[in-house]
């Protein structure tokens, strides 16, 4: 077993990438490592031929992962926009490792992500010694993802300042970066394409240029539409995120994923499941990656200070951080749905109840 905490995707998923390339006989895009065809089957899971089985890494709608691969084939960035939590990183990391071999092409925005940090940088003991030259610049991973023909992807496009934003708009357009110091560019090699992610809901939002929103096609990651399809995507994740973390926990009941899955999803769409109770919601988005974390901490609580069983105790207490992210409004929202909901449903007194202890 890897010692490494993460692997990345090309490296745990890198017997299924070998016989999907096996028996891929379709054509392939410049630089491509597989075929659309196969990407999509990658991403959606199959059997293949000689019995392989293909896990799928995202559980919702074909034409949406269709959409976005076929972007991929041309001349446009793919934008991929949902609400936190909608597996727009885990796509964008398994998209880039299907295509390119490499997802490690990777620049993470944050409020304090510098041009230099898209373009280039230097390398200014070089720079001080001997001047502006090829040797001293140092590539970002942008550039580098241009050289070799790769995917480049960039995670929370818009907690970048705008203005950094738009360093973006002549490497989309134009297919080449200008490095003015020495008189030179970068074109990119083909292969090369951008997968941008982004949300609008969280706080410290910077929108996009219409210049800049024109050069990527956007697809937008829906939330999972029904129980099972959020059940099915916390109970994957969790054996996955297990097995590397090494939880010596039994794997959790269904029962009890379907019990925190149904919390969130009553708690965002503001009714119960059977539509007959209004409850209001919370300032969080209580998403299914927030699911998937609330289950995990679930299971190392059963398995270091428990029997290994995970239990209604070992899950109140990431469900309750989940949902109370304001101390005062989300507090009250909280104690009002155990009050009229979780008390009065038949079989999750010992939710209720534990959930009461830490409230």
């Amino acid at each position: 077993m890897s010692t490494v905490l993460r692997e990345h995707a090309e490296q745990q998923f890198a017997a299924e990438l070998e016989a999907l390339s096996r028996h891929d006989s379709r054509p392939r895009p410049p630089r491509w490592k597989l075929s659309p065809w196969a990407v999509a089957t990658y991403l959606l899971g199959g059997k293949l031929p000689d019995g392989v089985e293909v896990s799928p890494k995202y559980i919702g709608n074909r034409r949406v992962i269709e959409i976005a691969i076929a972007t991929l084939a041309t001349d446009r960035g793919l934008l991929l926009l949902g609400v936190p939590g909608t597996a727009k990183s885990w796509v964008s990391e398994h998209l880039a490792a299907a295509i390119s071999g490499d997802s490690t092409m990777l620049i993470q925005g944050t409020a304090g992500t510098s041009e230099e940090a898209i373009r280039y940088g230097w390398n200014y003991a070089r720079l001080l010694a001997d001047g502006p030259s090829a040797a001293a610049l140092v590539a970002s991973p942008l550039m580098r993802a241009m050289q070799e023909g790769k995917i480049a992807r960039i995670e929370e496009l818009t907690r970048i300042p705008a203005d950094v934003q738009d360093t973006l708009i002549t490497i989309l357009s134009e297919k080449t970066l200008p490095v003015p110091e020495l008189n030179s560019e970068v074109q990119a090699v083909k292969g090369f394409n951008i997968i941008a992610t982004a949300n609008d809901r969280d706080k410290g939002v910077n929108d996009l240029s219409s210049a800049l929103k024109r050069r990527f096609n956007t697809v937008v990651l829906p939330l999972p539409e029904t129980v099972q399809e959020e059940v099915e995507i916390v109970q994957r994740r969790v054996a996955s995120l297990g097995r590397a973390l090494e939880l010596p926990a039994e794997a959790p009941a269904l029962e009890e994923i379907r019990r925190i899955v149904t919390v969130f999803r009553e708690l965002r769409a503001g009714v119960t499941a059977d539509g007959k109770t209004r409850v209001k919601s919370p300032s969080g988005t209580l998403s299914t990656a927030e699911a998937i974390s609330v289950v995990n901490s679930g299971l190392a609580l059963a398995a270091h200070f428990g029997d290994g069983v995970m239990r209604a105790g070992d899950v109140a207490a990431g469900l309750v951080g989940a949902v109370v992210k304001d101390p005062v409004q989300d507090r009250v929202v909280w104690q009002e749905y155990l009050e009229t909901v979780l008390k009065e449903r038949d079989g999750w007194k010992d939710l209720y109840r534990a959930c009461r202890e830490i409230v």
